[in-house]
């Protein structure tokens, strides 16, 4: 079958979440169908021809719609008028629409795949059978936003919540089937048949993140990407709450925060033990260089690819409910789990004060993950779908 996959960003480098799902759904994909890949591209200074030799091998054809930020910001202005998201006008341009449908009319999919509400309002009338992928419910991470932002922007993140909301419900009746990151994420979509979303999770690449062997020159690691508003609001958690705790205990430990693109906040946090890296061409020398990984995420929703990457490579790993609830880790076993900046501490203190519960950790992170979250079974459920 020929698949048009749609995504609202062009899907490498990986260094963010959809992205990465992206990249890897389409490589399973194409071992048994023909994709067409049409990838929006809101950022001026991609490097298109990298991202075109790393997904080449795996399409017919590649196409990047570049979104210019004066279109990107009329746009937007149309969505508010219109009583759309914000970032679906972000999203969403004549001209890109127009470059869909002859894309479409030329290549005749069987299938149309859309990664994120973001990318449905140039499909959602089509007539091919089609697919969503939610991955995430984005209007309970706007939510969560909401509860933690400060006065002057609570009222327009209330106001993309509700549209979002209703956004989300209404192109839940303009695609054939509809999937998203976890369970936990598809109880939080407000839909009475949200039931018929299927659970298509996020696996890890073994070969890729596996065990390295190398010097340890911080304690504690977090990464992301550092401009993401839950990632910025988890490395100030982390190192304005957590660690002061733990440093009362052991003054001299470590933090890397290693991630792209990172905002001015998370630059604010460097310090003597707090280290902020920026770009790395690398993320597994973060991960391999540290002790342990800690992932202590209060807003956002989704599966973190953080923690399967860290744990696929041996690193003990902390984190909160919030992030457990779609990883279903089993905690003090395979992951150890804290609500509060004091619980946090405490694990962290537990694993850098205990070498063998630090060891016998790592070692059942590392099974629980290679074990249950490949990439191949974990698209099986998207590819069922498409093939029906």
């Amino acid at each position: 079958m020929r698949i048009f996959v749609l995504v609202s960003r062009v899907p490498y480098p990986l260094e963010k979440g959809d992205k990465l799902r992206a990249y890897h759904q389409i490589r399973e994909l194409s071992e048994k169908h023909e994709i067409i890949l049409c990838a929006l591209n809101p950022i001026k200074g991609v490097d298109k021809q990298k991202a075109f030799d790393a997904v080449q091998p795996f399409c017919r054809s590649v196409n990047f719609i570049d979104l210019p930020f004066l279109v990107r910001m009329f746009n937007i202005v149309l969505a508010f008028f219109r009583g759309l998201p914000l970032q679906v006008g972000y999203f969403y341009s004549r001209r890109a629409q127009k470059k869909i449908n002859r894309l479409v009319a030329e290549y005749k999919p069987g299938h149309i795949y859309c990664q994120l509400v973001r990318t449905a309002e140039y499909v959602r009338k089509s007539n091919i059978p089609k697919t969503i992928d939610y991955q995430d419910v984005f209007s309970y991470g706007m939510k969560r936003r909401e509860q933690r932002a400060p006065f002057w922007l609570k009222p327009l993140l209330h106001l993309e919540y509700k549209r979002l909301v209703r956004y989300e419900n209404m192109v839940f009746e303009d695609f054939d089937n509809k999937t998203i990151i976890s369970e936990p994420d598809r109880n939080l979509l407000a839909h009475p048949r949200k039931e018929e979303i299927v659970i298509v999770r996020n696996g890890v690449d073994f070969t890729f993140f596996k065990p390295v062997d190398m010097e340890k020159r911080y304690d504690v690691v977090f990464t992301g990407n550092m401009h993401y508003p839950p990632n910025v609001d988890a490395a100030k958690f982390l190192i304005k709450e957590i660690m002061p705790q733990v440093w009362k205990e052991r003054s001299g430990t470590t933090v890397l925060l290693a991630g792209a693109n990172p905002d001015p906040a998370v630059k604010a946090l460097a310090g003597d033990k707090v280290f902020v890296s920026g770009w790395m061409d690398d993320i597994r020398e973060a991960y391999a260089s540290s002790v342990l990984f800690i992932a202590p995420m209060r807003i956002g929703t989704g599966l973190q690819n953080k923690l399967l990457e860290a744990m696929s490579m041996k690193i003990p790993a902390i984190t909160t409910p919030l992030a457990n609830e779609a990883l279903n880790a089993s905690p003090d076993k395979e992951i150890l789990v804290g609500s509060t900046a004091g619980e946090l501490a405490g694990s962290i203190l537990k694993l850098l004060n205990n070498n063998d519960f630090r060891e016998e950790l790592a070692e059942n992170g590392h099974r629980f993950v290679t074990t249950g979250f490949s990439w191949k079974g974990a698209t099986a459920p998207l590819l069922k779908i498409i093939e029906e």
